[in-house]
């Protein structure tokens, strides 16, 4: 009995000591520091202070009018009001409208012909050609919805002025049969900033994570003459502490950081934010467990400190494309869905931007909540299997 109660208490002790040796490697370490603390805290700003204005404003468009009418003047008066577009070119044809466009000067053409007034005058159906610059897919939405209001607004001026009514309410009823109320739900701005960034912070939570472990890991092993990412000094023999003791000052930092990216961010900017707190935590918890063994992991696998950097730029796009938001899930071929199931940002930021956007609650993120806890279960043993096989090849080099 007291042989056990020695071993429990040397155990805690040697886990309170891995502990406090992971906190001073990392607060002596300068690129851990920035990766762990710097880089979290003002990558989100960052983002958020590039998308604040949520929609595109003042998209400029050339002008081709051909017909030089009344109604054409009408029309290209209505455009150039909208807060959405400006004129801002003049052009005699097309041709010196394309180059316009060439040179960047405008991101839309507007055509309209010479017959344009005539037309609608003799009572047959007009026309107006609009030529978008489809590399840019918010300055297209602009341009067009802006178009689409336009031509709407004076075919209802047309429609009532040939109706011959005698109330407001029949000119309503001509230019609106069948009415309906359009109401934005979830993102209730539209806005780019809205939609983007609450992926974008989950993912921020994972790399930086990745970066800051891969780092150390690498240091440690540039500094070891066996190449080992373990330090020979009798504390870090035994498996489940070490990796229990490294963890618990991963997540520490990582509490502290979730929860200033996650609650404070999105309300400094004034974004969407319908997160319930005791879900939230629920939640959050095992994306942090799992993305901190997921990247003691990957980090076993580093040799040298700058891998890390590498690694995290190369796959920090795709992984943004995997988890479904920016390009539909469904449309995700099933091989590039079961890949990102590796990933513990793949379910986090599903959860989180149906939680932060949508006001789920954690029933409603079933799925992604017990594959996270799946994830860290997995990743837990996997990481213990690999220092395991650190310590093994650690003795052999010594009796060596």
């Amino acid at each position: 009995m007291m042989n056990l109660t020695t071993r429990i208490k040397q155990g805690i002790g040697d886990l309170c000591h891995i502990w406090a040796d992971e906190i001073r490697t990392t607060w002596k370490d300068e690129g851990v520091l920035i990766f762990f603390i710097l880089v979290p805290l003002l990558y989100p700003l960052l983002y958020s202070w590039i998308y604040t204005n949520e929609v595109v404003r003042e998209v400029p468009v050339a002008v081709v009018d051909m017909s030089n009418s009344a109604m054409s003047r009408e029309f290209i008066r209505k455009f150039d009001a909208s807060p959405d577009t400006k004129i801002s070119a003049y052009c005699t044809n097309l041709t010196e409208a394309k180059n316009t466009v060439g040179r960047q000067e405008a991101f839309g053409v507007i055509y309209i012909p010479s017959d344009f007034q005539p037309n609608v005058m003799r009572m047959q159906q007009s026309h107006i050609s609009l030529f978008c610059d489809m590399s840019f897919m918010l300055y297209y939405k602009a341009i067009y919805q802006t178009a689409m209001a336009v031509a709407g607004d004076m075919n209802s001026k047309i429609q009532i002025k040939r109706a011959g009514n005698w109330t407001d309410r029949e000119d309503r009823i001509t230019t609106k049969p069948l009415d309906f109320d359009e109401v934005q739900i979830f993102n209730s701005t539209g806005g780019y900033g809205n939609f983007i960034i609450p992926g974008v912070l989950m993912l921020i939570i994972q790399q930086t994570l990745l970066l800051g472990i891969g780092l150390s890991v690498g240091t440690a092993r540039e500094r070891s003459k066996r190449g080992s990412f373990l330090p020979d000094d009798g504390h870090h023999d035994g498996v489940f502490r070490t990796v229990l003791g490294r963890s618990m000052c991963y997540f520490m930092i990582y509490a502290v950081i979730t929860a200033y990216v996650t609650l404070v961010v999105p309300r400094l900017f004034d974004f969407t934010s319908l997160l319930h707190p005791a879900d939230t935590f629920w939640f959050m918890l095992p994306y942090v467990l799992s993305c901190v063994f997921f990247s003691m992991t990957v980090a076993c696998a580093i040799r040298y400190r700058e891998n890390s950097i590498l690694l995290v730029v190369f796959t920090s796009v795709p992984l943004l494309f995997l988890s479904g938001v920016s390009w539909p899930q469904s449309a995700i071929p099933d091989f590039w869905q079961w890949f990102s199931t590796l990933f513990p940002s793949t379910f986090g930021i599903r959860g989180f931007v149906r939680m932060n956007s949508m006001g789920a609650l954690l029933g409603d993120v079933k799925a992604e909540y017990q594959a996270l806890w799946l994830q860290t279960i997995v990743y837990f043993f996997i990481t213990c299997l690999l220092y395991r096989w650190q310590v093994i090849k650690d003795r052999k080099n010594k009796s060596a």
